[in-house]
């Protein structure tokens, strides 16, 4: 195996390595999407079942939620769902116990899921306003015109 058997060689290894693509990861992409009937939920599943790379999709009528699982692209998914003429959007509830403050005021929604609130960043939380400092300033020891009742 001389020069030319070893270039044969490297030549080769290199034309393979340009073959191989990377494979997307398989994803799960939940759209919150509003239908008010089985046909709309029909329709929604065929026009994501066309997506290239959904393996399986789910739709959840009382929830108002499509899933989709493949290897797809959350951007492909909501542009094919929004082909529909029907609001959407990306799911955007998660379990409550997995928020910092789940009773904040744009956490909270009427229309989630049980166990379900809004997600929202980390640095949304609960602040005080002048009145509750009012109020504990009061009844503070500090205070020398506190409330003697305390």
């Amino acid at each position: 195996m001389g020069v030319e058997g070893t270039l044969e060689y490297i030549s080769d290894l290199l034309s393979s390595m340009k073959k191989k693509k990377k494979k997307k990861q398989t994803q799960t992409v939940a759209l919150k999407i509003r239908m008010d009937c089985e046909g709309c939920a029909r329709k929604v599943k065929k026009v994501l079942s066309g997506v290239k790379g959904a393996k399986s999709v789910d739709v959840d009528l009382k929830q108002q939620k499509a899933t989709v699982t493949g290897n797809v692209e959350p951007k492909k998914v909501l542009a094919a769902a929004q082909t529909t003429k029907k609001k959407v959007e990306l799911w955007p509830y998660v379990p409550y116990n997995l928020v910092a403050n789940p009773y904040v005021a744009q956490a909270y929604d009427k229309k989630a899921p049980p166990n379900h609130v809004r997600k929202v960043p980390d640095t949304a939380n609960i602040t005080e306003t002048t009145v509750d400092d009012r109020y504990s300033n009061m009844f503070s020891d500090e205070n020398p015109n506190a409330c003697s009742i305390m």
